[in-house]
């Protein structure tokens, strides 16, 4: 059974911002983590970040889309059975953990 899937304001407009075949890509990826976004620990899709360039992310976890370099950084509501996407970005130096950092600090994730 597949989780249900949030975008934050800003994950929604990260993901409106990219091309039609990138944003294919990615919509398919995120589909296919919830239906296990758990750590890999627990048996699950998810890949555990922890203190990254100075800002800490523990809790929150990670998708990587190699090919296209994209990064989408999601957290979870077990209670709920919720995974709330925070960033769809390019991976530039560290740009898309910092911008994790600030969109949970706003939203309390």
């Amino acid at each position: 059974m597949s989780w249900t899937i949030n975008y934050l304001p800003e994950a929604a407009a990260d993901r409106d911002k990219l091309d039609g075949s990138v944003k294919a890509q990615v919509r398919k990826g995120i589909q296919k983590v919830a239906e296990n976004p758990l750590p890999k620990a627990e048996g699950g899709y998810g890949n555990p970040l922890g203190n990254i360039g100075g800002a800490n992310l523990t809790g929150l976890y990670k998708i990587k889309f190699r090919d296209i370099g994209i990064r989408v950084v999601y957290g979870l509501k077990r209670e709920g059975k919720t995974m709330t996407i925070v960033v769809i970005s390019m991976r530039e130096d560290n740009k898309v953990y910092t911008e994790a950092k600030k969109r949970r600090e706003k939203h309390s994730i």
